[in-house]
């Protein structure tokens, strides 16, 4: 990844910085709602779970700001049942939110993402690029591959279903406006 508009982006928003022991990849995806309906799930650090299928459950400690923990449990089915992760931005002007993992019962150590959100044309309607990008450790007797791919399965899920969601929710509010003219 990294030709077009999305390389631009990458270059600009997605700066990780990646040791020898570590795999970083860059995963995109379109969605057919407008950029305010898809940040507005994207934004609530304190509520991941409106969209990321794989958290049951979560739990900010204090006030919802720059270095606020959360406590995440994870679905079943996951090797983890739980998270402590970190808000490290969150920029509503620019459309970015970064995360890192400092705590919980699973492998993904030193794990950090970003994601940001771009305004795009999709078929003639306000849409959405999300990049979403991330770094962690190669866990002992994982290779690099083996542990990005499990990332990014994660993180295609969870990019799908914030698809749906958005798609759903801009659909209910363009029915909803019809109705009002």
């Amino acid at each position: 990844m990294g030709g077009g508009v999305e390389g631009e982006y990458i270059k600009r928003h997605h700066k990780h910085v990646v040791e020898e022991n570590q795999c970083t990849s860059n995963l995109v995806k379109r969605i057919k709602a407008p950029l305010h309906l898809v940040w507005s799930l994207v934004r609530r650090f304190d509520q991941p779970q409106k969209y990321k299928p794989f958290i049951s459950r979560c739990v900010v400690q204090g006030n919802l700001e720059i270095g606020s923990l959360r406590e995440v449990d994870v679905k079943s089915g996951l090797p983890a049942t739980t998270s402590t992760e970190r808000l490290e931005l969150l920029d509503d002007n620019e459309h970015i939110l970064s995360i890192s993992i400092v705590g919980g019962d699973h492998r993904l150590k030193n794990y950090s993402s970003i994601v940001s959100l771009h305004p795009e044309v999709i078929s003639g309607r306000p849409g959405t690029l999300v990049i979403e990008s991330f770094v962690v450790d190669i866990p002992e007797g994982n290779t690099r591959e083996e542990t990005c791919s499990f990332v990014e399965a994660l993180i295609k899920c969870n990019l799908k279903s914030l698809a749906d969601i958005s798609e759903r929710l801009a659909v209910q509010d363009r029915a909803e406006s019809m109705n009002r003219t």
